[in-house]
C-alpha cells in the first residue's frame, strides 16, 4: 500500500516528484558543498544561489540518467519481499551513489566556470563527503517531503474519485 500511496503513479506524478526533490536537494546541497569548497559566510551563500539554475537543470538531466541504472543496482540488493522503507533506502543510496560521482565533477566545473582535470584529480578527497551530504539530504529531507506530498496528492484524488463512484451508483 505504501508504494501505491508514496510514490508516483504515472508521468505527471514522476515529474512533480521529481520536481520536489530536486529543487529542495540543489538548494540545499549546492550551497552546503560550495561553503566546505570555499567557506561558511553569507557571501558564500548568495555565490551559490546564482549558479542553482544551471546545477538544477544538470541535475535533471543527471537523474534521467541514472533512473535505470540506480534501479537495476536496487533490485540486485533489494528482494522483492523486503518492506518499503528498505526498497526506499537502498533506491536513494544507489540513485545518490551514480549522481554523486557525475556531480561531484559537473558541479565542480559549473561552480569555477572552468572545465578543467582538477575534479577527477580530486575526486576521491571531495566525493566521500559530496556523497554524504547528498544522501542525507536526500533520505531525511527531500524524499520524505516529495513522498509526503505525493501521498496527500493521491489521498484527495482518490477521495474525489471514491466521491464520484458513490455518486453515480446512486
Amino acid at each position: 500500500m505504501d508504494y501505491y500511496m508514496k510514490l508516483p503513479r504515472n508521468k505527471k506524478e514522476f515529474a512533480l516528484f521529481m520536481a520536489i526533490v530536486s529543487i529542495l536537494s540543489v538548494n540545499i546541497i549546492a550551497p552546503i558543498i560550495t561553503c566546505f569548497e570555499v567557506d561558511f559566510s553569507l557571501n558564500t551563500w548568495k555565490m551559490a544561489l546564482k549558479v542553482i539554475p544551471i546545477i538544477w537543470i544538470n541535475v535533471i538531466l543527471v537523474v534521467l540518467i541514472t533512473y535505470k541504472p540506480a534501479e537495476y543496482m536496487t533490485s540486485k540488493i533489494v528482494d522483492s519481499k523486503d518492506s518499503f522503507n528498505s526498497h526506499i533506502i537502498i533506491n536513494i543510496l544507489c540513485t545518490v551513489f551514480l549522481m554523486s560521482i557525475f556531480l561531484t565533477i559537473i558541479g565542480s566545473w559549473i561552480g569555477t566556470m572552468n572545465i578543467s582535470f582538477e575534479p577527477f584529480i580530486n575526486f576521491f578527497y571531495k566525493w566521500p563527503r559530496n556523497f554524504a551530504i547528498a544522501f542525507a539530504v536526500e533520505l531525511l529531507i527531500a524524499q520524505p517531503v516529495a513522498r509526503f506530498v505525493i501521498l496527500k496528492f493521491h489521498e484527495y484524488f482518490d477521495s474525489k474519485e471514491n466521491l464520484k463512484l458513490e455518486e453515480e451508483k446512486c
